[in-house]
């Protein structure tokens, strides 16, 4: 399988458009246009029934204790984490294309509950469920939610998107379900896959 994209070039820095916080000069972080960006891809094993879509962050700190801390710096050498940003099974088989914001635009406060993108695909609970548990965006975050990584890490975060072609039309996961549960689903059912890597950060110490 061969994955494009107009949006994102393998291994350079995303836009901010396609970020869920961009940088401000004043409070380190606004939030952004958080675009799902587009992706294409070709190749497909002829005995593909559908496609699952996954973005991955495995670059975000494993504890959370001096994230986005004034006079704090998170080492780029300490534990890492999987962070996933968008978790999409069940699409279907004549789908090769995501047009850019055809699974998100804009930050919905609270979590978007049902994310657009093609008929018929599932789309996961992404890990902002987690990270914003007590804060005023607190919810239940659904579909796409782009980049955001702590202001003061020292790391350059990588944003993995993959594409897979599986051999079953609709994976056994339950209504609510995340990236690992889509990840443990899949097993046994990849054909291929094929995967862009982006990068960002919203520390302007590191390049």
């Amino acid at each position: 399988m061969r994955l494009d994209s107009r949006d994102i070039t393998d291994h350079k820095p995303i836009s901010p458009r396609f970020a869920f916080g961009k940088p401000d000069r004043d409070n380190h972080m606004a939030l952004s246009d958080n675009l799902s960006p587009n992706l294409a891809w070709t190749d497909v094993p002829e005995q593909a029934k559908s496609f699952a879509v996954l973005c991955v962050d495995p670059d975000v700190p494993a504890e959370a204790d001096d994230v986005n801390t004034e006079d704090k710096t998170l080492p780029a050498d300490m534990p890492r984490a999987d962070f996933y940003h968008w978790i999409m099974v069940d699409v279907p088989p004549d789908v090769r294309e995501l047009a850019t914001g055809e699974c998100s635009e804009g930050v919905t406060e609270g979590g978007k509950k049902q994310p657009p993108g093609p008929k018929g695909a599932r789309q996961g609970m992404n890990n902002y469920t987690q990270f914003l548990q007590g804060s005023d965006l607190e919810g239940r975050y659904f579909g796409y939610d782009g980049p955001c990584p702590p202001w003061n890490d020292a790391l350059l975060h990588r944003y993995r998107f993959t594409v897979y072609a599986l051999d079953v039309e609709k994976l056994d996961l339950d209504k609510e379900f995340d990236g690992p549960a889509a990840l443990g689903a899949m097993e046994g059912h990849v054909l291929d896959q094929a995967t862009i890597t982006g990068t960002y950060t919203l520390n302007p110490d590191v390049a």
